[in-house]
C-alpha cells in the first residue's frame, strides 16, 4: 500500500509546531506527547495498553522495516492514541512479516507522522517536560487544533486502567504441570506477563479491574499479579484498599509497573508525575539485594515518591524498603514489604520489548507461592 502523503502537522500545547507528512490512517489524534528509545519492538509498543491516552514519538530514525506480525502484539489491538517517527520504512524485509506498519495503522485507524525531526521534538520534551498535543492534516487551522489540545484531559487525576481492562474473566492454562493458581488483575496486561507465568507452570486467571475483593477469595488464588497499565495510580482508589486486604490475608502478590505504584500507595507511599517519564528498552536499573545492575524496559510517567537515601525507605510507607533504584535520576524502581510476601518493581519484567535481565522476579514470585505452600502443608 503507498504512502499516504498529505501535509500533516504535530502541534504542542505551548506552540511548537513540527510539519510532515501522514502515516496510517487520516484525522486527528490528541494526548500526551512521549518519547521511546527502543530500537526495536515497535509492534510491542504499539500495543501495549499502558500507552493508552498517548502520542508515542520513536527516537530510532528509522521504524517499520521488519514489518507487523501476529506474534509480537501485545494485546489485540494498538493502543496508542497516535504514532510519531522520523522515517517509516515503506518495504518491510522479515521473514516473519505479514504486513507493513503503514498497513498495520490504517487497518486500526491509528493516527501517524512521519517526516518531522523526532531529536528535536524529544530535546524539547526533555526540556519543557511531556506536554498535550495533536496530530492533524495541514488544512485543518492550527488554532482550531490547539484548542481542542488545551481542552484535552491532563494524564494526571486520568483512571485510564479501567478503561482498558478485560470485560470478562479468562484463564491461560499452565504448560506443562499445574504448580500454582495465578489471579491477574488486568489494569492494561501485557500478553507476555501471564504466558511466562504459564510456562513456569502457573494457570492465570486473568480478571478486570473491578473484580470486587469477595469474588478473589472466592478462587483461592496462590498469588496475586498486579498488571501494568496506564495513566494515574491515585485515581485507582478501591484497587489499591483491595491489594492491602489480600495482602494481609498473607496472599504472596506481585506488581509491575502501575502495579507498582498501587501497591506502594497501598500501604501509604505517594506517587508523582514524571517531568517526562520512562520509556524505552534501555533503562539501567540497580539491584540494591544483589548489587548488580539490570538493563530494563520501561513505561510510565508516574513514580513512587523515595526518601532521601534508599536506607531512609519509603516517606509514609515504613513497611516497604527499597530494592531497586533508577540509575538515570535515582527514582524508586522497586520495593518489597519488610514481612509480607509482596514486592513490586517500577519496570517491565516481561521484556516485550527489551533484554531479559529482569525475568528472575517471576521466579522469585514462584518461591513466594511456594513458601506459603509449604507453610500451609505444615501447620
Amino acid at each position: 500500500m503507498p504512502f499516504e502523503l498529505q501535509p500533516t502537522y504535530l502541534l504542542l500545547e505551548d506552540g511548537r509546531r513540527f510539519d510532515g507528512t501522514g502515516l496510517g490512517a487520516v484525522g486527528v489524534a490528541l494526548g500526551e506527547v512521549v518519547f521511546n528509545t527502543a530500537m526495536t519492538g515497535y509492534q510491542e509498543v504499539l500495543t501495549d495498553p499502558s500507552y493508552t491516552g498517548q502520542l508515542v514519538t520513536m527516537t530510532y530514525p528509522l521504524i517499520g522495516n521488519y514489518g507487523v506480525n501476529d506474534e509480537d502484539r501485545e494485546s489485540d489491538v494498538p493502543a496508542v492514541a497516535g504514532f510519531i517517527v522520523r522515517e517509516a520504512a515503506r518495504t518491510p524485509s522479515s521473514w516473519r512479516s505479514t504486513g507493513s506498519l503503514q498497513e498495520y495503522l490504517v487497518d486500526h485507524g491509528v493516527v501517524g507522522i512521519q517526516g518531522i525531526d523526532t531529536r528535536a521534538l524529544t530535546l524539547h520534551i526533555r526540556e519543557r517536560g511531556a506536554m498535550r498535543g495533536a496530530i492533524a492534516p495541514a488544512e485543518v487551522a492550527e488554532a482550531h487544533t490547539l484548542e481542542r489540545i488545551l481542552a484535552h484531559p491532563r494524564m494526571e487525576g486520568s483512571d485510564l486502567a479501567c478503561g482498558v481492562s478485560t470485560d470478562r474473566r479468562y484463564e491461560i492454562p499452565a504448560r506443562g504441570e499445574e504448580r500454582f493458581h495465578v489471579v491477574a488483575y488486568d489494569f492494561g496486561v501485557k500478553a507476555h506477563s501471564p504466558r511466562l507465568l504459564a510456562e513456569r507452570g502457573c494457570r492465570v486467571t486473568v480478571v478486570p479491574a473491578s473484580t470486587p475483593l469477595t469474588e478473589i477469595r472466592e478462587m483461592a488464588p496462590d498469588g496475586i499479579f498486579i498488571s501494568n497499565g496506564p495513566g494515574d495510580p491515585a485515581a485507582v482508589a478501591e484497587a489499591i484498599r483491595d491489594i492491602r486486604d489480600l495482602a494481609e490475608a498473607g496472599v504472596p502478590i506481585f506488581g509491575i509497573c502501575l502495579g507498582h505504584q498501587l501497591i506502594s500507595r497501598a500501604f501509604g507511599a505517594e506517587t508523582y508525575k514524571l517531568p517526562f517519564g520512562h520509556h524505552g528498552a534501555n533503562h539501567p536499573v540497580r539491584s540494591l539485594d544483589g548489587n548488580r545492575v539490570e538493563i530494563t524496559s520501561q513505561n510510565h510517567g508516574f513514580a513512587v515518591r523515595g526518601g532521601e537515601t534508599p536506607e531512609a525507605g519509603i516517606p509514609g510507607a515504613p513497611d516497604l524498603r527499597v530494592t531497586h533504584l533508577n540509575l538515570y535520576d535515582g527514582t524508586v524502581e522497586g520495593v518489597e514489604h519488610r514481612e509480607l510476601p509482596v514486592f513490586s518493581v517500577q519496570y517491565h519484567p516481561e521484556s516485550a520489548p527489551g533484554p531479559h535481565d529482569s525475568r528472575y522476579l517471576f521466579d522469585h514470585f514462584l518461591a513466594l507461592m511456594e513458601g506459603r505452600t509449604e507453610r500451609s502443608q505444615s501447620a
